[in-house]
């Protein structure tokens, strides 16, 4: 018995890397599957078949109202149901923010974010017309795909960060909306060795020299998938609105945005008066986390 047997999962940017193995593994856990993606959707569908899985391909573009609709609606008439969306989509457009141009911002964010703002309605739809008719779909779930860039940051990607981000702020506004729907809404910040990430010269080094010392493929995409299929499993029925790190074998809970250190008046403050105060708060306050969500050691300079 596997943990989607009988469930229908759409998995959107699958033609290969991460969406690739997500696809492979809901397949492999009884999931009957629609693989999403401009690109050689079909590639995929035949490894699914060769496993003795079931799924289609699709090829319309999530960015698209019409076509994330018609991504819906391939779920419906091929498999009779959905109960899984899994946003995996995107695209990379890195460049410093000096010399970015608008249209390079303007890609990024349509594809990350129009492209999980409209499958997901047009999921949401489905499930609450479901519910509103009384036959209400069984443990829905939407798991969301952030980024370590977005929730911790990464020179050169001030787009992809800042879409990736929003996703993450989706994901938690998201789950409180739908919690009277019993949709879960949940998210990952994966690093994994993909297309996207094949030129981050470090990273791969790191990755494979891992892979020599341990023999484990720490950079794999395959590693990514298990925590997306329980997130979006029946057995995951009390999380919702978490966004979760996860690279090779290690998973962390991303916690949000909190209000650290403060002080109140309660009175209207005077800018003169701020040079004292707000430099003392920042003191006090965790530095910004690393690209790995560590907090940051602060940098010594000429010993002080």
């Amino acid at each position: 018995m596997g943990l989607h047997d009988g469930r229908v999962v759409i998995v959107t940017g699958a033609a290969g890397g991460i969406g690739r193995e997500h696809a492979l593994e809901f397949a492999r856990q009884g999931a009957r599957v629609v693989v999403n993606d401009l690109g050689p959707a079909e590639k995929v569908v035949e490894e699914i078949r060769a496993l003795g899985g079931v799924a289609v391909a699709n090829g319309d573009d999530v960015s698209d109202w019409d076509g994330a609709g018609r991504l819906i609606r391939t779920a419906l008439d091929e498999f009779g149901d959905l109960h899984v969306l899994v946003n995996n989509a995107g695209i990379l457009r890195d460049k410093m923010f000096v010399n970015m141009e608008v249209d390079m911002w303007d890609a990024v964010m349509k594809v990350h974010l129009r492209g999980t703002f409209c499958p997901t309605k047009h999921a949401v739809a489905h499930w609450r017309s479901q519910s509103k008719a009384g036959t209400p779909v069984s443990h829905p779930r939407v798991v969301n795909t952030s980024s370590p860039s977005g929730l911790y940051g990464n020179v050169g990607q001030s787009n992809y960060g800042a879409a990736k981000a929003a996703v993450a702020a989706f994901t938690v506004i998201l789950s409180e909306e739908l919690a009277r729907l019993n949709v879960t809404v949940n998210a990952i910040a994966p690093s994994a060795l993909t297309d996207m990430t094949a030129g981050l010269d470090d990273y791969v080094k790191k990755m494979a020299d891992i892979k020599e010392a341990t023999g484990f493929d720490a950079g794999s995409p395959a590693n990514i998938a298990p925590l997306v299929v329980w997130l979006a499993s029946s057995e995951a029925e009390a999380i919702t609105g978490r966004v979760f790190n996860v690279k090779a074998g290690a998973i962390s809970v991303a916690e949000t945005w909190v209000a650290g250190p403060g002080v109140d008046r309660f009175s209207r403050w005077d800018p003169a008066e701020l040079g004292e105060v707000i430099p003392m708060l920042v003191a006090e306050a965790r530095p910004n986390s690393d690209g790995a969500g560590n907090p940051r050691v602060p940098t010594v300079v000429d010993g002080r």
